[in-house]
């Protein structure tokens, strides 16, 4: 019998964008259900409050040794991941996928600062690739074309989400001060860690993140030809997703990348603009 508390997590938004919403078609509902209910509650360690990060660690490589048990057809004594186990099994998902999730987020725990735009692409491959490979074997549709396709969306919807964010993660004051953007390009225009510190939009702030949401949305718009290869409410779901992505980035573009005073969200009113967009 599902489990509703888990359904119940996994229909709300996951940083911006729908999950397990009624476009998906109903079967599939409670396993994406049970994914991001496990990768909801991993990202929440990795961001515990309450804990050091040793803590945190911890509580990571417990979910890992659950995963561990899975690969070696063991039995957990954790209700979540016997259920989640079976799951797995009737669905004959990968286990490599989650296993880059949680390296992802024991990267979060540890790791402020990117050098580079490979770095950060690197971490977009294990922190939102998997998510989009687990939905194409579930839609028994992960071909090698797909999933690039996939690859593009979802590390484009990340760093959007980093964009969007930048202030929260900058400002954070139970954490390490997280800043996704690269250090290389922060220098190329002019961008230091004081002027994040004073929240101050200038004239080089905007071209910084002009570019870096150009340059995301490119990256979506490569994907976007998965939304209409996807069949029937599949490919509904995913031109949804996308069509949220497209609605944060013109909110980026709108305020010229001034998420200091104006961060840029989907509002209930996106939503019927959103739909007739994906439909």
């Amino acid at each position: 019998m599902p489990n509703q508390d888990n359904t119940a997590l996994a229909s709300q938004h996951y940083e911006n964008f729908p999950v397990a919403s009624f476009a998906l078609p109903k079967d599939l509902r409670y396993p994406i259900a049970l994914i991001y209910h496990f990768a909801r509650c991993a990202d929440d360690f990795a961001d515990e409050d309450n804990h050091t990060q040793a803590e945190r660690l911890v509580l990571l490589q417990g979910y890992v040794d659950e995963l561990n048990i899975i690969k070696a057809n063991g039995s957990s004594q954790d209700a979540f991941f016997i259920e989640f186990a079976q799951m797995l099994r009737d669905r004959k998902l990968p286990l490599a996928p989650f296993y880059d999730l949680l390296d992802a987020f024991k990267q979060d725990v540890i790791k402020t600062r990117y050098v580079n735009f490979d770095e950060v692409l690197d971490y977009c491959k294990r922190s939102a690739n998997p998510i989009g490979a687990l939905l194409l074997h579930l839609f028994n549709k992960a071909s090698p074309k797909n999933l690039a396709y996939s690859d593009n969306i979802c590390s484009a919807l990340q760093l959007i989400n980093f964009y969007q964010d930048v202030a929260i993660d900058f400002d954070d004051t139970d954490h390490p001060r997280r800043i996704y953007c690269c250090q290389d390009e922060m220098q190329e225009f002019g961008i230091t860690e004081t002027q994040m510190a004073a929240q101050q939009s200038n004239v080089n702030w905007e071209r910084f993140m002009r570019f870096n949401v150009e340059r995301a949305e490119t990256m979506l718009q490569t994907g976007k030809p998965l939304g209409r290869i996807l069949p029937g409410r599949m490919g509904l779901e995913m031109r949804l997703i996308i069509a949220g992505g497209e609605t944060i980035i013109r909110k980026l573009k709108v305020v010229n990348g001034d998420v200091f005073h104006k961060r840029p969200t989907i509002k209930a009113w996106d939503w019927p603009a959103i739909l007739i967009k994906a439909i």
